[in-house]
């Protein structure tokens, strides 16, 4: 495991596959999802051990809605047991938890159960769990422009001083570090609508398990290759710009 220096600030993760690997058990779609919430725990108590400073998990995309009703009221189902069961864990752990997305669709019973949670551990101080629920990165952005249009004809905004930090502040993240690493299960080579911005110069790392066979041991073998990766932005390596 790399040492604390190498270790990513901010880790976040597309969830994928839980349908597909319920179909090759010859399950019900909805047990994958049951079993992928065994495998947040697992990355969740691991990314606090390890002292990641955030984790953010693809719980729910906006396109996501568009699954069979039995499906999506299963998935509310286990979000709304999720924030009941782990509640305890989570401030044990000193846990803080956040959401990004839009409310509208999500049961008023799942919102309360997210609020009380998120209330509880508002002043927690270990790892932070941002839970990115009826979340879409275009949408994010539709958002953002909608409020900054609003502030410039308030007269709050002047247009001619607005810059990528100043933009930042009108998302769904405000105040959040943008993502150092990218996980994704299942093996797809795409980011799916999520953290379109944010995810500017993240490293991504992909395997093919499903979400619900992640182990400790595949995000340990995530951080090592992130931890060898030279993270440029743009610029050049040590040995090229002394040359």
């Amino acid at each position: 495991m790399a040492n604390s220096q190498q270790l990513p600030s901010h880790i976040a993760v597309i969830m994928d596959g839980n349908g597909r690997w319920a179909q090759r058990q010859n399950l019900p779609r909805i047990e994958g999802h049951r079993r992928g919430v065994a495998s947040v725990r697992r990355t969740v108590e691991e990314c606090t051990r390890l002292g990641i400073e955030q984790l953010t998990l693809y719980c729910l995309s906006s396109e996501n809605w568009k699954r069979p009703q039995s499906e999506l009221d299963f998935l509310m189902h286990l979000l709304e047991q999720y924030m009941i069961e782990e509640r305890s864990t989570i401030m044990k752990q000193d846990v803080r938890v956040r959401t990004i997305g839009r409310r509208c669709g999500i049961p008023e019973g799942v919102l309360r159960e997210i609020d009380k949670t998120i209330e509880l551990s508002a002043n927690n101080k270990g790892t932070c769990l941002c839970l990115a629920i009826n979340y879409g990165g275009r949408g994010e952005i539709v958002d953002a422009i909608s409020k900054i249009a609003r502030d410039v004809k308030d007269g709050r905004v002047d247009p001619e001083l607005l810059n990528e930090e100043r933009i930042g502040q009108y998302l769904y993240t405000a105040g959040m570090p943008d993502p150092d690493l990218l996980i994704r299960t299942s093996g797809e080579m795409r980011i799916s609508n999520f953290l379109l911005w944010q995810l500017s110069y993240s490293e991504i790392w992909v395997t093919n398990k499903c979400w619900p066979e992640f182990e400790e041991s595949d995000l340990h073998e995530a951080i090592e290759i992130y931890s060898s990766r030279e993270r440029r932005f743009g610029g050049l390596t040590a040995e090229i710009d002394d040359e």
